[in-house]
């Protein structure tokens, strides 16, 4: 069975082959361990790294917006910075951080990028296409942070924050800025007919969201159901992301009728995720990068993996796992992660 098969029959609940299984490597990794490490870890870990050839593997550059000393602009206009190689930066520079500018501004083109990033729609249906052919996902969809985060990226958080509650008349057009250029994109994207579409953004911190349940509510809710709306239409399923604490958002963002969710585990405790998710979406599990992995012994990490696969999975699926490596983890964590998610990829096979 291949991954595009079996992704699809985990997100259905129909019994698929093993819980897939995803380990993704940041750039900045490759200079803290070193290539010749990740390269050895990944030749000796197939499934989670099938398409791994040690003679055509080309280190990719950065990104836009995680490049050294190297600020991006993107298409809002909000500007990037990072002092780490391969590490996402900050917004550094806000547009709208004074509401003057706002008489002449306007939203980026869906058709020439994301909002962040550049976008072509003949380049993502090519590669939707390719990705189908060789037994890949086909994925596509909103940029990381596109609506509530892409708020505050034009005015600042704090700025953000009271805008919820001063409600100041350019908060309404900005905001309906966003949702048009979203819907717009959204649609740009459906035509192609990806297998999954992808709505990322992160709305928890340690403890809660970053902003009030009752202003998500209000705010933010109506614009997540119309892009959620309009991507069913297409009759295309949705994979939804938040990092943090979102166990108070829960019910705006389960209403919705999506069908998958990327969460952290143990910042939301994997019991609250059995508990509400289970049975109901799949789940994408984020595997902890914040107390386990970092600090704990490999034998931890596996009885970590072991745990959750018998908590959050069944046979017949609604289970994924991912996990992304950053600097700071030490290498026989690293080792022993990838090895348990090899196995207990299989506890249900």
């Amino acid at each position: 069975m291949d991954r595009r098969t079996n992704f699809l029959r985990m997100l259905r609940f129909e019994t698929p082959e093993s819980i897939p299984m995803s380990f993704c490597i940041n750039y900045a990794s490759y200079a803290y361990y070193g290539e010749a490490f990740l390269r050895e870890q990944m030749a000796a870990h197939p499934y989670l790294f099938p398409d791994y050839d040690d003679a055509a593997f080309k280190l990719s550059n950065p990104g836009f917006n995680s490049s050294k000393d190297v600020p991006w602009r993107d298409f809002w206009g909000s500007l990037w910075e990072t002092d780490t190689e391969g590490i996402c930066g900050v917004i550094t520079d806000f547009p709208l951080e004074d509401w003057a500018a706002l008489e002449h501004y306007n939203m980026p083109d869906p058709d020439v990028c994301d909002g962040t990033f550049p976008w072509n729609a003949d380049a993502c249906g090519e590669a939707l296409r390719q990705a189908k052919a060789a037994g890949r996902l086909a994925v596509t969809g909103l940029p990381h942070g596109h609506t509530f985060l892409r708020y505050t990226y034009l005015r600042g958080f704090e700025n953000a924050i009271f805008d919820l509650f001063d409600e100041p008349p350019e908060f309404t057009r900005l905001l309906k800025m966003i949702e048009t250029f979203n819907l717009a994109f959204l649609e740009r994207c459906c035509v192609l007919q990806p297998d999954l579409i992808t709505i990322p953004e992160d709305l928890g911190m340690q403890h809660g969201p970053m902003l009030s349940p009752d202003s998500f509510h209000r705010y933010f809710a109506p614009i997540y159901q119309k892009m959620t709306t309009l991507v069913h239409q297409h009759g295309i399923p949705i994979l939804m992301h938040s990092d943090g604490d979102i166990r108070a958002l829960w019910d705006d963002l389960f209403s919705t009728g999506i069908e998958a969710f990327n969460i952290q585990d143990l910042v939301n405790t994997p019991e609250w995720i059995a508990d509400n998710l289970k049975g109901k979406l799949a789940i994408e599990l984020d595997i902890d990068r914040q107390k386990v992995t970092p600090f704990g012994t490999p034998a931890d990490i596996d009885k970590l993996v072991l745990d959750e696969v018998k908590l959050l999975g069944s046979r017949q699926g609604g289970l994924a796992m991912i996990y992304g490596l950053y600097p700071g983890i030490p290498k026989e964590n690293v080792v022993a992660l990838m090895d348990a998610m090899e196995k207990y990829a299989f506890h249900y096979a």
